[in-house]
């Protein structure tokens, strides 16, 4: 900023005219640049039509004298938690927790689920949990992911595990409340893929009909204190329209529960924050 001299008053000198000759070679290159642009943009900035706006059409409410239903036809268990018996949370910290004996406890709770005819592949794969090499990959138990679901502002437990034989894989959420751990989600199916976003955990399977899968949403809700499903859609991704995959495999009745957000890996049975408790496949179960 300029100096204020001490012995008269500060001013800005007004800046000269220019001349008219200067004005008119000014006004012809200012012609000339627009000129250039108009060339070389062409139409592009130019205001095109999307077609035919369609006419809204309201919903048309079906049947009004038919009495609303007041309860579900059936019991689903959406909202069914549990406090799993025989592991707790020491200190309440949810890492210090094993996956494998998570496994093993709801094991335990529902024989007739992992018994003769039913999933005991499962049960007899546990015993490779927690060896090394080829037979530690024989674990059912998927690498733990913890993630705070809950909003509480500690990790809780995102856990999945194949139950077999078959290719069903079980998605299992926990989390700490004091020294108990409380089973807050639990589904199964023939699993392609699955996220931990926000709150929520996202389960996609494949469908019957080729290039669809289903996406389904669980989400934390706090007056229930559980996850709930609040999305389930089929989704176009692409592929043979028409043809027919054959039947998705019907799973069993979800074991009463048994044994919840960076989402990072499990810690292992021995306590270390890298890999699976199980030495297993990626906790992106492929349901394969």
């Amino acid at each position: 900023m300029p100096r204020r001299h001490p012995s008269r008053p500060f001013r800005l000198s007004r800046p000269s005219r220019p001349s008219r000759p200067a004005r008119r070679a000014l006004a012809a290159v200012t012609v000339a640049l627009l000129a250039s642009a108009a060339v070389g943009c062409g139409d592009a900035g130019e205001l095109q039509g999307a077609g035919a706006t369609p006419t809204a059409i309201s919903p048309d409410k079906l049947w009004p004298d038919l009495t609303p239903a007041s309860s579900p036809a059936f019991d689903i268990g959406e909202v069914d938690t549990a406090v799993v018996k025989g592991v707790t949370v020491p200190g309440g910290d949810i890492r210090k927790v094993d996956p494998v004996a998570v496994v093993r406890a709801e094991i335990a709770a529902h024989p007739g689920d992992y018994g003769k005819g039913a999933y005991d592949e499962t049960a007899r794969r546990m015993a490779d949990c927690g060896r090394s090499g080829a037979a530690g990959s024989r674990c059912p138990v998927l690498e733990a992911y913890y993630r705070d679901l809950t909003g509480d502002g500690h990790a809780d437990l995102t856990l999945g595990f194949r139950q077999l034989p078959g290719n069903l894989t079980a998605v299992r959420v926990y989390t700490a409340r004091k020294d108990r751990l409380v089973q807050v989600m639990a589904y199964e199916d023939a699993v392609s893929g699955v996220e931990l976003a926000g709150r929520s955990v996202i389960i996609r399977a494949p469908s019957e009909v080729a290039g669809y899968e289903y996406r389904l949403q669980w989400t934390w809700d706090q007056q229930q204190r559980a996850m709930l499903l609040t999305h389930d859609e089929m989704l176009r991704t692409g592929g043979a329209e028409g043809r027919k995959q054959p039947p998705r495999p019907s799973a069993p009745p979800t074991p009463a529960v048994s044994p919840s957000a960076s989402a990072s890996p499990s810690t292992s049975s021995s306590g270390s924050d890298s890999g699976s408790s199980s030495g297993s496949s990626s906790a992106s179960a492929s349901g394969r």
